[in-house]
Formats: structure tokens, sequence, C-alpha cells
């Protein structure tokens, strides 16, 4: 690994070049995506290598190492087309979306443009966005604990400026063209204001600011001035032991007045300093691609729509599109298991099974057709009244989740079922039912909601503190929402409550301060480690 030094350019955004000619839906699967795109084979296959090489690149630069996902847990990405398409199938009317990434523990979904390979030059805006949201997925799963929101986003501005050469090599930290509008003609954001959320909040106008810009800028900068080595870092420690942004970035980078006029410099000096990274270190590993049949091709708008989210009046439009499909393309298992899913969004629980079903006699390794038969099963067992009958049919829900289980032992969505095969029947889990829902979300550590029923879960178990730190990190986490606000909530109640009291009624409200060391953080996740295995397979 090297550095280079590149002139900054003050320029708009790069022309777009015209999209490849479409060929044909394609498959491309690799250790850690799964893609799925109209378009050749060669352009297919480069984009998923230049994609593996990337997530290698920030093992390298951040010393972390995140353990191959299984094979569900994988992100998966629909190149959709251009701009027009994206809005189509994500239903929406925006023009300013560029890009979506949805994660959930097993099956985390990212829709882009179409592909536009460049060599050795700055990357098409479509593949920035890409970048960027895969850098918050690979932060987040490498690390529980999350960064305040101008480093997690100046972070990912750092990562998704990345150039891919023809070589195999890649090219990280150049100077963030894309932002270059905003940061030379939006309204500006002091460092006092990234540092402090409740200043840039209360400062904030109705113009869009520079606030992603601002926040590369000083991400590049500390990453990389020699008089400021390991200033980012300390940081970085100190909001996790529980000082504020603005505490913590007056603890680590003092005057901060200074580091104004420093940041200012470094964007008008114009010479900016890059990593350089050798194909030979970026090893890619096996890509394997598949055409897909012409039924499974047809289905894939449905199937991307689905995945994105549909209300019931969607669902309704879409499951009519996907019988029509299978009723002209009935032997294929991906069209079957995409009608499973339509069924299922639908709330045709019945006919979901019955689809999956099929699926699975043609192809039993279908994933997800265990999974919408397994979720259509406990919506029916969901609706009985009578308590014996009830856990019989929570029983049979589990059926085809262990069944999916046995195929692939770190799927999260069995484990998570299993817990709540007996909780949602009012049953206390047994403990293998409560490792599994912890297992379940140290595989998706940036599934929000998941973390959170695994601290419910524990606080009920009168596990006070291993709650408190299963929360910290969501309650802390910038994009978190109404996530991070009830998370908040729940650590207030739980420091009035003993360890080893169980707490049946969570309530609270208002903010509470997060007191704690990172050394007792790091304990609390080694211990959870310590008690779980290396894989977790369900009774049955």
């Amino acid at each position: 690994m090297s550095l280079r030094v590149l002139v900054w350019i003050c320029a708009g955004l790069f022309a777009v070049a015209a999209p490849p000619a479409q060929a044909a839906w394609r498959e491309a699967q690799s250790d850690h995506f799964v893609i799925y795109a109209d378009d050749s084979e060669k352009d297919l296959r480069r984009f998923s290598q230049n994609l593996e090489r990337y997530h290698r690149a920030l093992e390298l630069l951040t010393g972390r190492t995140v353990p191959p996902p299984s094979p569900s847990n994988r992100v998966v990405i629909f190149v959709v087309g251009n701009q027009r398409d994206l809005r189509d199938v994500l239903d929406t009317k925006s023009r300013s979306i560029g890009g979506v990434y949805i994660p959930r523990a097993g099956a985390s979904r990212a829709y882009v443009q179409d592909i536009r390979n460049r060599s050795s030059g700055y990357p098409h805006f479509s593949t920035i966005i890409l970048l960027h949201e895969y850098a918050h997925h690979f932060l987040i799963s490498s690390s529980r604990f999350a960064m305040p929101r101008w480093m997690s986003e100046g972070a990912a501005e750092f990562f998704a400026s990345t150039m891919f050469d023809k070589d195999g090599g890649i090219t990280i930290g150049l100077p963030a063209k894309h932002r270059a509008g905003e940061l030379f003609y939006g309204t500006p954001v002091t460092v006092r204001e990234l540092l402090d959320p409740e200043l840039y909040e209360a400062n904030r106008g109705p113009r869009y600011d520079a606030f992603y810009g601002r926040s590369w800028l000083l991400y590049h900068y500390l990453t990389f001035s020699d008089a400021r080595a390991g200033q980012i870092d300390r940081y970085w420690r100190a909001t996790v032991e529980g000082r504020s942004p603005s505490e913590a970035g007056e603890a680590a980078f003092g005057d901060l007045d200074r580091l104004e006029e420093e940041v200012g410099n470094y964007l008008s000096d114009g010479r900016m300093v890059s990593y350089s990274i050798e194909g030979e270190n970026l090893p890619v590993g096996e890509i394997a691609i598949r055409r897909l049949p012409k039924g499974e091709a047809k289905m894939m708008e449905v199937r991307m729509a689905s995945q994105a989210g549909v209300d019931r009046e969607q669902a309704l439009e879409l499951v009519e599109e996907a019988r029509k499909i299978a009723g002209d393309y009935p032997g294929d298992p991906g069209v079957l298991t995409a009608l499973a899913e339509a069924e299922y969004d639908a709330g045709f629980d019945d006919r979901a099974i019955a689809a999956a079903d099929a699926a699975i006699a043609l192809d039993p390794t279908r994933a997800n057709a265990y999974v919408q038969k397994g979720f259509a099963l406990f919506r029916k067992a969901q609706e009985i009244e009578d308590p014996q009958e009830q856990g019989a049919a929570y029983e049979l829900a589990m059926r085809p989740l262990s069944a999916l289980n046995a195929l692939e032992n770190d799927h999260p969505i069995p484990l998570t079922h299993y817990y709540r095969s007996y909780a949602e029947r009012g049953e206390n889990p047994p403990e293998n039912a409560r490792l599994a829902l912890e297992r379940a979300a140290q595989l998706a550590p940036f599934d929000l909601q998941l973390w959170l029923q695994v601290a419910m879960m524990q606080a009920g178990e009168g596990k006070i503190e291993l709650a408190r730190q299963s929360l910290r990190p969501l309650a802390s986490n910038p994009h978190g929402g109404s996530m991070a606000e009830n998370a908040q909530k729940l650590i207030e109640a739980l420091e009035q409550v003993p360890e080893g009291e169980r707490l049946q009624n969570v309530a609270g409200s208002g903010e509470a301060r997060i007191h704690s060391t990172a050394e007792s953080m790091e304990a609390a996740e080694d211990a959870a480690d310590e008690a779980q295995p290396a894989s977790t397979r369900l009774p049955g």
C-alpha cells in the first residue's frame, strides 16, 4: 500500500456516460455479495470483482476483519436500470434518489442504477452511492460502537471516492469531486457544528448545506495529517466511553477554532493524499455467474419491488403480475419462490405455502422459499386463540425454518423465529432459543430492530448490564431514528434496575446519559462472544 498525491480539481459533477447495452438477467455470487443485473457477463464479473476488492481494501485500511457472511446474509444488489427505473421499482416520485440500501438480518438489499465500470477514472455517481452505503454496512458489521454522525458520513464519503484500476489495484480517499459543489457553494458547516449535533440543528437553514462535504473534508484531513496523527481514534474512543461528540472533540482536537482554520487551508491548498493499494493485495475469490432462466428473469421486477417493501395496495397489484408469470412458467423454482413472497405480502398465506412447497420440491436449496413458508405459517399461528392449538401451530411453523437451518446454520431468520415461536405464545423461551436470538444479532449487527429485541430479552432475564451494552451502540447510532430514541429510554429505565432483577415492564422517557468505559464494553462483548457457539443448529 502506498500514498498517492492528487491535485484537487474544483469541478462540477462529471458527465454521465451512456449505459451499456443491456443483455440478459444474470446473477453473480461472491463471498460478500449477490448481484442481479440485466447486463453482460463480462461487465457483471468485473463489477463483482471490484466490490470484493473494495471489501478487502476496507479491511486493510481499517484493520478490521469481517467474517464471511452466510450465503443468505450477504448483501444482495439489484442493478435496476436508470434513475426512472429506480423510482418505479421503489414506488417513489423523488427525483433526488440515486440508490437505496436496506439493512435487514438475512435480507439486506441495495438498489442501484446501471453498472458503469470505469478504468482508472473517478467512479460514476451511482457507484459512489453503493460504495458509500457498503462502507456503512462494513463499519457497522465490524464494530458495534456507532460513530457520531459526522464521522460516520465522513468515513463513508472517504471510502466511497474509490478508483478501480485496470490491473486490479484500488485508490481510496480521492478528493470527493461529487461534493465539490456543496463545499464551495453550499451553506457552510463549521467544525463546531459537525461535532455538536444540537448546535448544527439550531443553525441549520432551509437550504441544502455542506454537511456531507465538510464531514468528508474533516475526516480526510484528520486521516492524513501528520500533525494530528491518532486524534480521530482518540476522539472515537472518547465517544465510545460515553462523552458527547463535542466534549470528545475538544479533548481529542484541542482548539477547535485552530482546527477550523487548518481544515479550510487544507481545502484551498489543492493538494491531497490518497491510499493506493496494489491488486496483488486484494484477492477476490471465486465469482459464480449464472444466466437466469426466462421465467425467473421476467419475475425480477416483481421480486425487486417486493423485497424493497410494499404496502397492502402495492402487494395486491404485484401478486397479480406474479401469478401471471407463474402461470407461464409453472416449473421454474425461482418463479415459484418469488410468487410465494408476493402471495405472503398480499396476505394470502395458504397460496404462499403452496407456492413455497412447489419451489422446494423442484429445488430444495431455495432458501427464500423456506423463509416465506415459515412467515406464512407464523402468521397463521398468531391468529389462533386456543393455547394448545396455537402451540402446535408454532411447532408446525418452525419446520420449514428448521429445515433451512439444517441447510444454512447461520441464516439469521430461523434463529430469530425459533425464539419468537416461544415468545409470541407467551412461553418462556428455553436457553437455546435465547442463544439463537443473540447469535442472530451477532450475525447481523446492522439490524437495529433485532438488537433492540435482544436487549429486551436480556433485561427480561435480569441481565441488566448486558442489556445496556446491547443498547448503547443503538442509542448512539446517528441513523437510528425512533429506534435510537427507544433505546435511550430503555437505558434510562435500566439504570434504575439492579442486576439480576428481571424487568417485566419497561417504561421511562427523556434522554439518559450513557456512562461506561471502553474496557467494560469490550469485556461484555467478549463474554457474549464466549457464550455463543460457532454456529447454531436448531432442534428438529
